[in-house]
């Protein structure tokens, strides 16, 4: 499937900095709508019905300020004790190997792999996508291997190479969804209960197994709501019932 060349221009320096690390909170803008009626159903009515965003290191306040687009309070997660009562984690894009070595530091492998089988949703941005892989290239690294693929680390060249892109994806509607690329990772392999959302250059960017939901791009740096809404839309399907 073909690019479609942006009409907002590409993102700003600010957003590049942001998806990199530097923690400044992002200002909840009310573009993108408010949450429709399956989001807030998908959030009431649940013991464990919290949504929280991994907060060691990356674009965590991004997220959050998505998340409050989507009308739906966040609680930022640094240690285990934290994932008591969140039945939904987002893992931000930033530097993966950074992150691994904070919950490595934290102690929080086992139990945010207790809290996956337990039956909590995930969803992984870029450096999230790339813990929650299988197996992780050029140059490997350990990772959670929650999700049946395989990725390339900086596929796509340095940081100068990042890009904005527009691509179809039917799951989520029928506008092209708008995809910002900051030293993405690839999808090199994906399992047979791995479902392709949408493509970018012929390659998945957005999969989703079970509970899981993974981009190689970075839809909290766009003003698009969708994939947020879509996670918490369809994570209500699998907690709790």
């Amino acid at each position: 499937m073909s690019s479609q060349p942006s009409a907002v221009g590409p993102p700003s320096p600010k957003a590049f900095a942001s998806a990199q690390g530097s923690g400044e909170p992002a200002e909840a803008k009310s573009e993108g709508g408010s949450a429709g009626p399956a989001v807030a159903s998908a959030v009431a009515g649940h013991r464990r019905d919290g949504v929280g965003v991994l907060a060691l290191q990356g674009d965590y306040a991004e997220h959050q300020a998505m998340l409050a687009r989507c009308g739906v309070a966040s609680t930022q997660i640094r240690k285990a004790s934290q994932l008591d009562g969140i039945r939904a984690l987002i893992l931000p894009g930033g530097e993966s190997t950074t992150m691994l070595k904070f919950m490595q530091e934290e102690d929080l492998i086992e139990p945010l792999r207790a809290f996956y089988e337990a039956g909590g949703a995930l969803y992984g941005t870029c450096a999230g996508a790339i813990l929650l892989a299988e197996k992780v290239t050029k140059p490997a690294q350990d990772s959670l291997g929650f999700m049946d693929i395989d990725v390339e680390r900086n596929a796509y060249g340095r940081q100068i190479d990042s890009h904005e892109s527009f691509e179809p994806c039917p799951e989520l509607g029928d506008q092209p969804l708008p995809m910002v690329f900051i030293r993405a990772p690839v999808i090199s392999r994906s399992g047979a209960a791995v479902r392709t959302l949408a493509r970018h250059r012929g390659q998945p960017v957005l999969v989703r197994q079970g509970r899981i939901l993974v981009s190689t791009f970075h839809p909290e740096l766009s003003t698009d709501t969708r994939v947020h809404r879509y996670f918490l839309e369809e994570l209500s399907k699998k907690v709790d019932t």
